[in-house]
Formats: C-alpha cells, structure tokens, sequence
C-alpha cells in the first residue's frame, strides 16, 4: 500500500482527499502537512471553525506543522514519511485575500510548489529506493480570466485577470517545467466555485447558504452570473481517480461538475429550503472574471470520471450538515 503527503492537509480541500483516501483504503496513511493558519475573519466573519469536524478519527493520519516555503522542514518531512503520492492543495483559498496579498499568494502557489518539487527530486536522488508515483497540483477555474465561451476546455486560452488567477497559472507552468525536468510524474487539477459541509473559507457558496440559515438577505452580484459548482466529493474523488490512473500521468483536467449555473439559480435551490429567504440582485463585479462551464469531457474520456452530485444533491446534503452542527 503507499504513503499520501497533502500539503494544506488540514484545510478543506486537502482534508476532504484524506478522508476519501482512507474511506477506500487507497492509502496506508495520510500525512497532513498544515500551518495551522486561517484567512477568515473571526469578528467580522462571524468565524465557526469546523476543522475538528474534518477528522471524526485520526486513524491513519499524521499532522505535521510546517509552512510549504520552509524548504528545510519540508524537505525533512518528505525523507521522513517518504510518500508516494503528494497532493500540493496548499495556498491561499481565495481570490480576494490573494488579491490583497500579492507576495504572500507568489510564496504559496509558486514558490511553495518549487519547494516541493525540489525536496521531491533532492529524495529521489539520495534514496534510489524511494519512488514518486505522482505529484497532484492543485490549480483553478480562474487561470482562464474571462470565458470567452460558454465552456472552456484544458486546452482554452489562459488569461488569468487577478493575482490569485496569475499565481496559479504560474504554479502550473512551474509543476510542468519542473516536474518534466527532473522525471516526476505529475498530474494538474483545475477545480471551480467548490462547496460543501466544513467550508469555512466564506466563499460564495458558503456566504449565500450561511446568510440563508441566519435570516439575512443574500446579495446576488448578476443575475445572469455562472459558475461551474463543484460539490466537494466529487472533487476529492476526481482528484484521486486523476492521480491513480496511468492516463492521469502528466496532464491537466478540469475536475468539476461540468455544468455552470448562475447565482440566482443557487439562491432559487435555497428557497426551496427557506422559503422566507430575501435577496436582492446588483450589477456583476467587472473586475472579477466572467466564468461559465469547465468541460469535463477530456477526464470522462480518459479517466472516467463522472460527477455524482447535482447542485440540488450538494446543497441538500450540505444543509443537511449544517442544520446539525451550526
């Protein structure tokens, strides 16, 4: 059986790979690399922490506490537990804070990334027992900037209009180079708009349903705006499927659920389930992309990979959590 390493392994993407990992026994153990940091805003965000939440057992998972630019400790972390597969989701979670946090967002998606690859090839070298199946990066939607279609494939234009998008793009041109260079196998996942029970990032998805349960009035930034809502499941098992496949090797997929809705659409599914719940409707924020659909075709082609949940199974099931633990 083999050793999975997720850098920002605490956090709601890398935690939610662990726990599917473990669920089907791909994996001997979880080593969950963290800095124990958090983007929210406890006063003004109202902060509910679910990360105990996020590990209703730690059989099988090592957390280990360590910034992804500290090179040194990183690179003792992997001579330690040397993994077989490494998943980098590590970085800031959100547009907005990288936006306002340029070099902090450069150190997370890039420099980071170079900090793992290297510590990966420095292993390889030293210990030619040691083998790397793959390298998963974790990149997103917004590496496309405006969608000049209603759907864009792996192969679309990329032409990122925020600093989030940029460093993102950066980071996959960077597990690409380095990864060709130094003969580790790699896979790149491009994720969108994701959701779900122990999102504690105040995302979109996350502020519209929130906002539902506490009675307040949820604002809709164009009504005719779309995105491509990925329910967290079908991510973390996407995810897996890229990185365990043979055909995953080296290439790039949007792992999605293949269908942009708009906002209003969302807000309408939550109506159904509060039906006292107020909106109102303003002009979309130009400076924020214009997004759409993320084809799928290319990872149900080669990876058979298939999404399980409809946007109204997600939010069922994501209200369905929240009304229990909120």
């Amino acid at each position: 059986m083999k050793t999975t390493l997720i850098t920002g392994g605490l956090g709601f993407i890398g935690s939610s790979i662990c726990e599917a990992l473990l669920q089907k026994k791909f994996t001997d153990k979880c080593i969950l690399v963290d800095n124990f940091g958090g983007y929210m805003n406890p006063i003004k965000d109202g902060f509910k922490d679910f990360r105990k939440q996020r590990f209703p057992s730690l059989k099988n998972i090592i957390i280990e506490r360590c910034d992804t630019s500290n090179y040194k400790a990183l690179s003792s972390i992997l001579s330690k537990y040397k993994p077989n597969y490494v998943y980098h989701t590590a970085a800031l979670p959100l547009a907005k804070v990288s936006n306002l946090n340029n070099e902090e967002a450069k150190i997370s998606s890039v420099d980071s990334t170079v900090n793992i690859i290297d510590a990966i090839n420095l292993l390889k070298n030293s210990d030619k027992k040691y083998q790397i199946d793959r390298f998963i990066y974790f990149s997103s939607s917004m590496i496309y900037g405006d969608f000049k279609k209603s759907s864009v494939t792996e192969e679309s234009k990329k032409n990122p209009k925020d600093a989030y998008g940029i460093m993102k793009l950066a980071g996959e041109v960077v597990t690409e180079g380095l990864c060709k260079l130094h003969n580790i196998p790699y896979t790149i996942i491009r994720p969108s708009a994701v959701y779900g029970p122990k999102d504690m990032n105040r995302r979109v998805s996350q502020i519209f349903i929130e906002n539902a349960f506490k009675k307040k009035e949820i604002l809709i930034q164009g009504k005719n705006e779309k995105l491509d809502f990925t329910y967290i499941k079908d991510l973390a098992n996407g995810s897996i499927i890229a990185a365990r496949s043979k055909k995953g090797a080296n290439e790039i997929f949007n792992i999605t659920c293949g269908k942009g809705q708009t906002l209003y659409s969302y807000v309408n599914y939550l109506k159904s389930e509060f039906p006292k719940l107020k909106y109102v409707i303003k002009k979309r924020d130009k400076t924020k992309p214009s997004r759409g659909t993320l084809s799928i075709k290319k990872a149900k082609k080669l990876l058979g990979y298939k999404p399980k949940y409809s946007l109204k199974d997600g939010l069922r099931e994501y209200i369905k959590f929240l009304k229990k633990n909120y």
